[in-house]
């Protein structure tokens, strides 16, 4: 773990943000680390921004920014994308917050349907973790079964059943997370990822209610799931009456307009959606068999029901911002515009590290990305390329925070942010986006170089 402190970084970074500095020392007051998301702190301290657009975002201190955060994967379409900013300025007139049936939550269900054929019913919750939570319950209702099954590394919002093992460093003997008890964690069967073998043994071993996984791997294919992994645990579930969740919350109309399934030609029980279905604003869903969801039925063959509240379920804001995303995003062709994205950051990085003699490379897939850093393997020789042999221990470990605040400090000196070690891209970003990004790197790899951050 590096011991050098990237001091000409951070100066540089002190004096080219100090709004943001100074914004961040009244926020320690009020939040905990200064921040409202674990993913936003930042040492010497996170850059405030005031407004987006597009593929850019611009910071307090005035600076213009290439964001790879895209609101944590939400905005397919890029920040204030004309349809979505007006159909919300629209509904803002009419009413924020009816707490009753309307008329747009059930066009926004309906365009869901259309787009994801699996969801035969939708019910609209508040988040991605909301969402997680009621496939989950839904599952152990209709199932009769209490365990389930998930795969080291894969996220699934931060409730007590799915949060533990999300994060490295990962030990299958040993799961436990702080503030989650141990009854909690006797229901959950934590599985090491591309195993199907483990996954037939948990099943005969365990007789879980569920299965749920990230649609194209842990972490957003930090550590790839791929297609005929996945028609296999299809098969196997359906073979012994497990229900499959396709946890499609980032990959959902972004993998492609029907999500991860859609492109691999699978059917998953129960789909839980977010980020993109509400075109940015806070939304999430569940989507499923129609005799799964006849669960939330008041009578319903079951026999239970499953209660579900909740004061911001199909928010009219919500649903405008999401009718009008998806409106946008149907005819594919954002998914395809920031999965060639993608696809050209992926290859203009990878040929810089090569140029500059780094031992970093980046890989992924559609429109996601992941640099790895100290990286000893053979170099990528296709966009299919996936280093280690898809080692979940090589891919997804701990970093170097020195090193990784610094990196990060140095490519927003240079004009671009990325989501750690990690990007989203968007229908918004373009090849000059990219070209600069590049450029970005290759300034930021000079920055760590002459802080000794970096051989």
């Amino acid at each position: 773990m590096s011991q050098v402190s990237g001091a000409g970084i951070e100066a540089a970074y002190r004096d080219r943000f100090p709004n943001s500095a100074r914004l961040f020392e009244q926020g320690r007051v009020l939040f905990p680390n200064g921040v409202t998301h674990d993913s936003r702190h930042l040492k010497p301290f996170p850059v405030f921004i005031d407004r987006a657009v597009g593929s850019r975002k611009y910071a307090v201190d005035g600076h213009e920014i290439i964001d790879y955060w895209m609101g944590h994967g939400s905005l397919l379409l890029g920040h204030s994308h004309p349809a979505v900013v007006e159909a919300v300025t629209r509904q803002v007139a009419k009413g924020t917050h009816f707490g009753a049936n309307h008329q747009l939550e059930m066009e926004w269900g309906e365009i869901v349907r259309r787009l994801m054929p699996s969801a035969e019913r939708v019910r609209f919750t508040s988040s991605g973790t909301e969402a997680t939570l009621m496939a989950i319950r839904l599952a152990r209702i209709v199932t009769g079964r209490q365990k389930v099954l998930k795969f080291l590394g894969h996220f699934h919002g931060w409730h007590d059943l799915v949060m533990p093992a999300a994060d490295a460093p990962y030990d299958l003997e040993n799961v436990s997370m702080p503030g989650v008890t141990e009854g909690v964690l006797q229901d959950l069967v934590v599985l090491p990822p591309n195993n199907l073998d483990a996954v037939a043994q948990a099943i005969e071993t365990h007789k879980p209610a569920c299965l749920i996984l990230e649609a194209t791997g842990g972490h957003w294919s930090m550590v790839p799931m791929r297609g005929e992994f996945l028609h296999a645990l299809r098969k196997l579930t359906e073979e012994k009456g497990v229900l499959l969740i396709f946890d499609e919350v980032i990959t959902g109309f972004r993998v492609a307009p029907g999500g991860s399934q859609s492109h691999y030609g699978i059917k998953p029980d129960l789909t839980t959606l977010a980020k993109i279905l509400a075109g940015g604003l806070p939304g999430g869903g569940v989507g499923g068999r129609a005799d799964i969801m006849d669960a939330l039925e008041f009578d319903n063959p079951h026999g239970q029901k499953m209660r579900h509240p909740g004061t911001y379920n199909g928010n009219p804001l919500s649903a405008a911002a999401g009718i009008a995303a998806l409106q946008v995003v149907a005819d594919g062709r954002p998914s395809r515009q920031a999965n060639e994205m993608g696809r050209l950051l992926r290859t203009g990085l990878n040929d810089l590290f090569a140029r500059r003699g780094v031992n970093w490379v980046a890989y992924g897939e559609f429109s996601m990305l992941s640099v790895l850093p100290n990286y000893d393997g053979p170099r990528p020789t296709d966009d299919g390329f996936i280093p280690y042999e898809n080692q979940l221990e090589k891919l997804d470990a701990k970093r170097d925070p020195v090193l990784s605040h610094n990196f990060r400090c140095a490519l927003l000196l240079n004009g671009v942010d990325f989501f750690g070690w990690r990007a989203m891209l968007s229908a918004a970003h373009t090849h000059g986006d990219i070209q600069r990004t590049v450029t970005a790197f290759s300034n930021a790899i000079d920055l760590l170089r002459k802080d000794g951050l970096l051989a």
